[in-house]
């Protein structure tokens, strides 16, 4: 599709979050416990490093009290380390089968931002400070087994405040394994510094090719066509831009290698 595209100068995106059941004896009873496995990855910004302090994951079910699930590795994490595809694993435990209400990602305070080599305090809003809030009204079936995906938009998430001063102000979204639509594929040359974006009305993600191959993977997208609209960091290269790229949920849509030209 080469078509003009406008890029929206903020990424919108919706929190969602559906359930994937490996195994389950009766998606009726809820008396039991399910296990739920999540992962962090991270959609792309242009700092050297995002360090975040993760020490635990709270979750609360309907009509329950909150869960505190334990960190596998509680500590900093390198977000920019989990960018196309890439994933580490944060937290695994069973919880009351139900429905969930909420869920926090508890901080500890050991939060920063590399920025031209240098390192800067990132700090916390006070709202933030009983840890990052994701509402949810989805269902864990007894004996169920879920993985799930919080992704940060580290973008987004970092704002500067002042001469040298940055705020944690996180944007997150969480999706299952359900729910994940995927588009990936190559952008050359690996001197342009592009961008893809995946357009679907408002809504808008992205990922930066790696430095190495040029490999991109946008995931966690809804089921619909997109718009795929690569930016290069350059002048001397042309946008390229395709139209009616298929996402269907559990299959990755490869659009293959997507070459800039001047």
């Amino acid at each position: 599709m080469k078509t003009k595209i406008i890029i929206p100068a903020l990424l919108l995106f919706t929190a969602i979050f559906s359930f994937y059941s490996c195994s389950k004896n009766d998606d009726n009873n809820n008396s039991g416990t399910a296990q739920v496995t999540m992962h962090l990855t991270d959609d792309p910004a242009n700092y050297d490093h995002v360090y975040l302090d993760i020490q635990q994951v709270a979750v609360t079910m309907a009509g329950s009290s909150e869960v505190t699930l334990s960190a596998v590795r509680p500590g900093i994490y390198d977000l920019l380390k989990f960018r196309n595809g890439l994933d580490t694993l944060i937290a695994r435990a069973d919880i009351p089968a139900g429905t969930i209400s909420q869920m926090r990602l508890i901080l500890g305070n050991n939060n920063s931002v590399v920025v031209s080599g240098v390192s800067y305090p990132l700090t916390t809003p006070s709202a933030q400070e009983s840890g990052i809030k994701l509402n949810l009204n989805q269902t864990f079936a007894a004996n169920g087994s879920y993985d799930i995906w919080i992704d940060f938009d580290a973008a987004r998430s970092i704002l500067q405040t002042g001469a040298g001063t940055y705020k944690l102000k996180p944007v997150i979204r969480a999706y299952s394994a359900v729910t994940l639509g995927t588009i990936k594929g190559y952008v050359l040359p690996l001197s342009a510094l592009s961008t893809v974006y995946a357009i679907n009305g408002t809504d808008t993600s992205s990922a930066i090719p790696s430095p190495i191959d040029g490999f991109f993977s946008i995931n966690g997208l809804n089921a619909a066509n997109y718009q795929l609209a690569v930016v290069p960091g350059i002048t001397t290269l042309q946008p390229y831009a395709q139209s009616n790229v298929q996402v269907v949920y559990g299959v990755q849509t490869n659009v293959g290698t997507i070459t800039l030209h001047p």
